[in-house]
Parts: C-alpha cells; structure tokens; sequence
C-alpha cells in the first residue's frame, strides 16, 4: 500500500505488496506454487517470498498454498531504531481504515539485528500507537484478542527497519483444520505437502498411481496426498482467516474463490487413486481416520492397523509412490534401534515395491545410508 495518510481504497485493480512466509529450505517451491496460481513479480528470499498481487489473487494464494505459512499484506515500512520512532511510525498508519472501533486486533512482533531486541515491548509500542490513534480520532478503541482477532497485525524489525502488515492467513496456514489431534511430534501439514511435492506426487497422481505411508502415524502423508490427488484447497475446511473481518475484506471476490474451489474438490474425488496409510499403533490409526474424516475424505483414504513388515503392495496393482516419516534421531547406534529399522525398510522397498518410487523424511542422512538404495537428495 501507498506511504499516505490516508491509504486509497482498493478497488479489483489495485496491486498490493505481499510476502509469503514458508519454513527454511521450502523457499523454492513456495515461488513455484505462487506461480502456479497465476501471480507474477515474486521474488524468492530467505523463509519466504515476495510478491505483487491483487487482493483477489493473494486470496488464492492463502486458499491454495500447500507450503506457505503466513500471507502478509505489506502496509507500511519505515525506520525504527528507538522505542519512540517504532510508536510514531505505527501511530502514521490510519488503522481506522482497516479496523472499526468496536474490532479486535491483536500485534505479532519479530526483531533481528535491532535496537529494540524484546518482542513483548515491541508489540506493546505497536498496540500503544493503534489505541492511541484510535481515540485521538474517534473517541474509543478497540479491544486486544490474541486468539483469533477481527486483524492481526504482523510487525518485523530487522535491522531498524520497520515491516507493518497484516496477516491474511490470521492463523499459520499448515493448520488446514482437520487434525484435532496428533501422535507425538506430529508432522505439519505444509512440511507433510512439501515432501510429496519433492516426491513427485503430483505427476504420480494426475496417473492414476497409488500411494502408501507404511508408518502413517496421525496420517497427516496420506491426507495431504489425498488433498493433492483431488485437487482440494488445503484452506477449504479451514473456519478463520485473518481478512473477514477486515473493513477492506472483498467477500464477493472470497466467496468466488470459494466456489471455485468446491467444484474443483467435487470433480476432483471422483478420480482420487488408491491412497493407503499402515501403523502398527492402533490408537495411531483411529487418530487418521478421525483426521481424514475431518478433512472430508470418509471411505477415500485407507488406515489400517499393520507393522511394517506385513506392508506390500496391493495384488496386480501398478507401482505408485511409497512416502514414509520413520523415527530419526542423533543415536545411531545399535541399541536406538534405528539402523535395524531403517535396514528393515530398505529390505522391504528392494524385494516388495520394485518399480515403485519412494520418499523417505529423515533428519539425518547418515540414516539413509541404511537401505542399500540409490537416492537423490
């Protein structure tokens, strides 16, 4: 948005700055899914990217992002090198524009390399300024919600460098609003999107080829392929986003979207392929069938209760895409029991699923040593 006092209003044209945030070494397919949904002017940086969009098109990004976590409409820059310049800088934006009196707001502060080094005093400056602007102007102010706000304001400080903006997305888009629960160190749901896309799945899919998660856990893999498969907005089933309640928010445009999006998905499960998740742990596996049948996916993903040593492909079926999550940690040795798991897999992969392709997540390479297979990073 414009450096006025008065920010103009927005009209179907209007081109606003935006930046995408991802987490580390996600960056590159986060600029390719931005391209893919149609938007231009993106430029790749650490944790993210940058872009130029309408509002319509940033609305499609926090729809249909598999990998982003925060969408952030950028209002405003300026320098802030003492307490004092970050509360007139926030004190010049006309929050009135973007929020009534009667609203909610909340602040999200991050500084790196700044003079201002508490993010709690940051934050505080910040809703300072917007509560003191507000009943300077018009008499009252509207109240704090840290949980889920009418706006969320997203300030981030790098080297006294002041970035205001609002966060679209209002809550992290992994949460995509299915998984009530998970098992221990549940894999998020953009990381889970981020291996399958690394994987090739979507090519695999758009061909009709299965997939199976012989370690499903909380079936985070096997839900994210379904979403994939069927060509379903990660962000359709989520309950709250952090425009709706935004004075500028287009509802004619976000409900276009919306349509759009639910017949894309109801088109696209009438050709989801085979999609099977295994655990040996049966409270794993009713923890992803409650999580699929949040996700909408009742009788299109399959979770059942298996050890890994029993997974094998299904008879007379063609080979498809084999992704696993399994346990890793810093023990290599004997007694972790890893090596033999790992071992065990690779076993598996050689004599069960030749032809298949296969992922496997592992925080350590030296882990991967352990199948016996050629891989590619």
């Amino acid at each position: 948005m414009q450096d006025s006092d008065t920010d103009p209003q927005p009209s179907i044209l209007t081109r606003y700055r935006f930046f995408a945030t991802t987490p580390k070494n996600m960056e590159s397919l986060l600029v390719g899914e931005l391209r893919s949904l149609g938007v231009d002017e993106v430029s790749e940086t650490r944790a993210g990217a940058g872009f130029s969009a309408s509002l319509a098109e940033a609305y499609r990004v926090c729809l249909w992002s598999r990998v982003a976590n925060r969408v952030l409409l950028v209002l405003r820059e300026f320098p802030a090198a003492t307490p004092d310049a970050l509360y007139e800088g926030a004190l010049n934006i006309p929050w009135e524009d973007h929020l009534g009196q009667e609203g909610s707001f909340s602040v999200d502060f991050s500084t790196s390399a700044s003079g201002i080094t508490h993010s709690h005093f940051g934050a505080l400056r910040v809703k300072d300024a917007v509560v003191d602007r507000f009943r300077a102007r018009l008499g009252s102010r509207p109240s704090v919600d840290k949980g889920r706000p009418d706006i969320r304001i997203n300030v981030y400080l790098y080297r006294d460098k002041a970035t205001v903006s609002l966060d679209l997305s209002g809550e992290s888009l992994h949460l995509r609003g299915y998984r009530k629960q998970g098992m221990s160190a549940p894999l998020k749901e953009n990381l889970a999107a981020a291996i399958l896309l690394r994987a090739g799945w979507p090519a695999e899919a758009d061909q009709g080829r299965p997939f199976v998660d012989p370690m499903c856990g909380s079936g985070t893999l096997s839900i994210e392929a379904a979403l994939v498969a069927s060509d379903s907005a990660p962000g359709l089933g989520r309950e709250y986003w952090g425009f709706t309640g935004w004075k500028l928010h287009d509802e004619s445009a976000w409900e276009t979207l919306i349509q759009e999006a639910t017949n894309r998905r109801r088109a696209g499960m009438e050709r989801l392929p085979d999609i099977r998740g295994y655990d040996r742990d049966p409270k794993a596996v009713s923890v992803a069938i409650a999580n699929a049948e949040r996700a909408g996916l009742h009788g299109k993903v399959h979770f059942e209760k298996k050890d890994l040593s029993d997974c094998r492909p299904l008879s007379q079926e063609a080979p498809g895409l084999l992704v696993a999550n399994p346990p890793y940690g810093e023990r290599l040795d004997v007694e972790s029991g890893l090596p033999a798991l790992y071992a065990q897999l690779g076993q598996i992969l050689t004599s069960r699923f030749a032809g298949w392709r296969a992922g496997i997540f592992t925080g350590n390479p030296e882990l991967g040593k352990r199948f016996g297979l050629r891989a590619k990073r």
